[in-house]
Parts: structure tokens; C-alpha cells; sequence
């Protein structure tokens, strides 16, 4: 019975690519018999735009897995090079998608003088953007938390170099490289909107895919057409949290440290059983697995061989370090040379004659402040009790889960103007429609934070308490609650990350031909970005809102996190 369940699930696979794949050459002709001087907007075109929407996706996420690696592994592995790469992170992952606007059109916009392919690695860019930063954390949170035996351990028997980084530090960054690579995705999807529609001013390059196709069917009112898109977009999603990310994690288990018995089991599930069991399917997974290894080996043995012989070779050793030595100093010479042109921009747009909105900006980050601190306040209210009883029930955290991951996942950019009709409707103004939107982009955070929290709670706790009679409010007062707060500060700070990238997105909506605005820094930006094109509003709105950022995480959430920690850490 088995085999035939399988082999039927890869006739359904078969079958189900097959059908996408003829679609989405089908949509490619459409395109390509309009000339691609407008997008399409016809239900028959979807297929084509999700394909072309996951390849910028696909090319962004390796663009982004290649760079959390190197600067993970830099910061986690050096420490005068920590203490500058984390703060730079700190503050790139505080600048909204639309600070990186300007940048990407004009470098490769401009480099390609104006070709699709100068706007599709632009989209590329932007969507790295709102992908790399949280892996990177993830990457270099792994490397400083590997126990301090393992690494003694892997000293006393020799591994060095190449070799440490495949059997030690690669290993230990498996599983959250997979966790945050499910999170940066869904952030892609988030703004997935905000990079195929390149605006700067006037001048605007239209992409076609999901975003882009989105934008197009709001802007012009055509709600059933949105929801067919947005239905799309979510098949695509949940596809993949079934046949790619939850037999990723699956995989993921393996490289887990574990202090005790009794690890968390990850339902096996139809993605499981498509590359595990089923035919076809399965042979493609092992030949993957085999060809990775092979080069995994190659490059290690390579690298392994040149460190053996040239142990001994003082030249080697001097030349490799004077080769190091002028990588570092030209990658220094381009930042310095970055800065300057930013300062030197910067200075030229202080001598100007300052814009009206300039004043106002004080005023609007103020009121953004206000919204984002309500959003807080709601996500906090709903996650809170949720994260607790998932994480105390293994039936619904094995249900829940996977719902969550889909619904985060989900740009609810797409369904904001829908969302603003109705309530500036019913409230006459788009304040209560801002918060709630801002809300999408800040609760998923908190609640997978708190998830973690909870179940990071050994279970020789958990029986003392039980030992000790402690029930109900008592329990989750003196051993639930105190254990969550670091991963609660955690949570905050990122919830309040995606919250000001929210801001842009929630303070500006274009619905039907009418553009809906509620007073703000995210207006602003939007205003100076889509509408007038003025560098000296966008980029005094950019840094007021990275200053802002700034002060906050470094006077109020890092002190509050390391408060936590030392009164809050659990000792094993």
C-alpha cells in the first residue's frame, strides 16, 4: 500500500510541474506578443509571473545564503572584526526596502543604461535586502553559541582551517540557516510588491510577477483579479512550506546539539515522504546529495592538501597573510570610498534650500512611533497566550505551526488596500487602517520568538515543577513566563525591526486610483520616492529613521536584553 501511495504521490508532482511548467510558457508567449511594454493583467498570465517571481526570489536567497556565510562566519570567528560587523549589520537591517531604492537605480539601472536586465538585478537587490541580515544573525548567532567542548575538542584533534569551517562551523549553522532562510523568505514575499514596482519619481519600471501583477489589479480597482493573484501567491507558499521547507527542517534535525534524550520530532508529512521515499523523487534527492557531498569533499581535500604541504612554508604563510592583508584593504578603501560619496551627496543636499517636509519630520516619525507602539501592544496581547499553549500541547504545536509559517508568509501588502477601503470607510481616516497594517509586519515575529521560548524549556524544569505542585497562574509566573523573556526582548527587537519596514507600506496605499495616506515617516518616504522623486526628503527621512532605530536598540532593547539575560538565563 505504501509504495502505490508513493508512487501515486509522484505521479501527482509529475504531473502537477508539468502543468505549471506548459501554463507558465503559455503566459511567456502573452508577454512576449505584447512587445513587455505593459503588464498583463488576464488570470491566464499568473502561472508565468509566479515563476518569474520565485526566480528573483531563488537568485536573491543564494545571493543572500552567500553572504550570511562569509559575514557570519567573519563576526562569529573574529573578534576585533565582530565588534564592527554587528553594529554595521545592526543598522542595515534597520533600513527600509525603500532606503536601498535609490541605490539600486541608480547603480544598476544606470550600469545597464536603462535594460530589463539592469531593472531584474535591481528587483534582486531589493529583495536580498529584506533576506540577508536576519540569516546572517542566524549564521553568527549559531558559531558563538557551539559549545566550548566541542570547539576544545575539535582544537585537540587538529581541525583547522577549510576542514573546521565543513565539520564544525557549517554543521552548527544548519539549522538556523534553515529556520531564518523560512523567515527571510516570507520577509521577500512581504516586500515583493515594493521590488518588481522600481519607482523613482516619474520614472517607473514595471516587472512582470506576483507583485508587480498585485500592485497593477489594486491600483485599478480589480478585486477579483487581486484575490485570484493573492490565491496564487499563497498555493506557491504553501507548496513550498510542504515539499521544501518542512522536509528541509526535517533534515535540520540532524545537526542539532542535544544535552538530553527526548529532541522534538518534526512530522514526516507529504514533503517528507516525496524526497524520502517516493520514486523519482527520491533518486533526485540522493544524486543531489551524493554530487554535494562529492564536492563538499573535493573542496576540503583540496584546501586540506594545500595546508599540509605549505605548513612549513614560511613564504606561503607570509604571502597568504599579505594577501589577506589587501583583501581587507580593499574592501576598506571601498567602504571609505562608499562613505565619502554619501557624505559628499549629503553635504551637496544640505546646501540646498531645505524642503518643507524636512520640518516635519520630527512631527511624523513621532506619530509612527505612536502606531507601531499600539501594533506592539496588540501583537503582544494575541501572541503571548497563543505561544504559550502551543508550546505546551504537542498536537497543536504540530497543527499551528505549519499554518503560521504559511500565513506569515503571506505579503498582506496585497490585501491593504482592500483593508484600507473598508475601514476608512467605516472610520473616516486612515489611523486605525495604519496600525493594523503595521500589525502584519510585526507579529509573526513575537509569536515564533515566544514559540521558541517555550519549548527551549528542559523538561527536567518542567517536572520539578510538576514535583513541586505548581499549576495554573503559579507556574507560568515563577517557571513559564521568567524563562520567555529573553526570547520575548528577542522577539521585540525584531518585531519592531519589521515594524518601522512596515511603516512604508502601511502609511501609503494606492486603491482604485486613489492614493489613502496616514501622517507619518513612512508616508514621507513613499511621497519623495513614488511621487516627486526628491533625494533630500528621502534621504533626511532615512537617517532621521535610522538615528531613531539606532538610539532605541542600543538604550532601551540591548540593555533590557542583557539585563535579561544575566537575571533570566537557564544554566544547564
Amino acid at each position: 500500500m505504501a509504495r502505490v501511495t508513493n508512487l501515486a504521490l509522484t505521479m501527482m508532482m509529475t504531473a502537477l510541474l508539468t502543468a505549471f511548467a506548459y501554463f507558465a510558457y503559455q503566459g511567456h508567449q502573452a508577454v512576449t506578443l505584447t512587445g513587455g511594454t505593459e503588464l498583463v493583467t488576464g488570470i491566464g498570465i499568473l502561472p508565468y509571473y509566479a515563476f518569474r517571481s520565485f526566480l528573483r526570489m531563488l537568485g536573491a536567497y543564494i545571493l543572500s545564503l552567500t553572504f550570511s556565510l562569509i559575514y557570519g562566519y567573519k563576526a562569529g570567528t573574529d573578534p576585533r572584526a565582530e565588534r564592527w560587523l554587528i553594529p554595521v549589520l545592526d543598522i542595515l537591517q534597520s533600513v527600509p526596502i525603500l532606503g536601498f531604492f535609490p541605490a539600486a537605480v541608480y547603480f544598476f539601472v544606470s550600469l545597464f543604461k536603462g535594460s530589463i536586465l539592469g531593472v531584474e538585478l535591481a528587483s534582486i537587490f531589493l529583495i536580498f535586502t529584506s533576506q540577508a541580515w536576519n540569516m546572517a544573525f542566524g549564521f553568527y548567532e549559531s558559531l558563538t553559541t557551539i559549545p566550548r567542548d566541542i570547539k576544545e575538542a575539535t582544537t585537540a584533534y587538529g581541525v583547522t582551517g577549510w576542514r573546521r569551517f565543513f565539520k564544525l562551523y557549517l554543521p552548527a549553522g544548519i539549522p538556523k540557516l534553515v529556520y531564518n532562510s523560512i523567515m527571510s523568505w516570507a520577509g521577500g514575499w512581504y516586500f515583493l510588491i515594493a521590488a518588481e514596482i522600481i519607482a523613482l519619481g516619474p520614472v517607473e519600471y514595471s516587472l512582470p510577477g506576483l507583485g508587480s501583477y498585485l500592485v497593477r489589479t489594486t491600483e485599478r480597482g480589480e478585486l477579483f483579479r487581486t484575490m485570484v493573484g493573492l490565491l496564487t501567491l499563497i498555493t506557491l507558499i504553501t507548496l513550498m512550506n510542504i515539499f521544501i521547507w518542512r522536509p528541509l527542517s526535517t533534515w535540520a534535525e540532524n545537526y542539532k546539539y542535544e544535552f538530553g534524550g527526548g529532541g522534538n520530532h518534526i512530522p514526516e508529512g507529504w514533503g517528507y515522504r516525496l524526497w524520502w521515499q517516493a520514486p523519482g523523487f527520491r533518486e533526485v534527492r540522493l544524486i543531489v546529495l551524493k554530487v554535494g557531498a562529492y564536492l563538499s569533499q573535493a573542496v576540503e581535500g583540496w584546501a586540506f592538501k594545500i595546508e599540509k604541504r605549505t605548513a612549513n612554508w614560511h613564504f606561503y604563510r607570509r604571502m597568504m597573510t599579505g594577501v589577506r592583508s589587501l583583501i581587507n584593504w580593499i574592501l576598506l578603501l571601498l567602504v571609505a570610498y562608499a562613505l565619502i560619496r554619501g557624505l559628499i551627496a549629503l553635504f551637496g543636499l544640505l546646501l540646498l534650500p531645505w524642503q518643507p517636509e524636512i520640518f516635519s519630520i520630527p512631527k511624523a516619525i513621532f506619530f509612527s512611533f505612536l502606531r507601531l507602539l499600539a501594533a506592539y501592544f496588540i501583537s503582544l496581547g494575541w501572541t503571548l497566550p497563543v505561544a504559550i499553549w502551543i508550546g505546551h500541547n504537542d498536537k497543536a504545536y504540530k497543527i499551528m505551526t505549519p499554518i503560521f509559517e504559511i500565513l506569515a508568509s503571506v505579503p498582506a501588502t496585497a490585501l491593504f488596500p482592500v483593508i484600507v477601503f473598508f475601514l476608512v470607510t467605516l472610520t473616516g481616516g486612515m489611523n486605525l487602517a495604519a496600525v493594523l497594517l503595521v500589525l502584519t509586519g510585526m507579529q509573526w515575529y513575537l509569536l515564533f520568538n515566544l514559540v521558541a521560548g517555550v519549548k527551549s524549556l528542559p523538561r527536567d524544569l518542567k517536572e520539578v515543577a510538576a514535583a513541586f505542585g505548581l499549576k495554573g497562574f503559579h507556574y507560568l509566573s515563577r517557571v513559564v513566563l521568567p524563562a520567555m523573556v529573553p526570547s520575548l526582548i528577542t522577539g521585540s527587537i525584531t518585531a519592531w525591526g519589521g515594524g518601522w519596514n512596515a511603516l512604508i507600506v502601511a502609511e501609503y496605499v494606492v486603491y482604485a486610483g486613489q492614493t489613502y495616506t496616514a501622517f507619518g515617516i513612512g508616508s514621507l518616504l513613499d511621497t519623495a520616492t513614488y511621487g516627486t522623486g526628491n533625494f533630500q526628503v528621502i534621504w533626511f527621512s532615512l537617517i532621521a529613521m535610522m538615528i531613531t532605530i539606532v538610539f532605541i536598540n542600543r538604550f532601551f532593547w540591548r540593555r533590557l536584553y542583557e539585563e535579561a539575560v544575566t537575571r533570566f538565563k537557564i544554566e544547564t
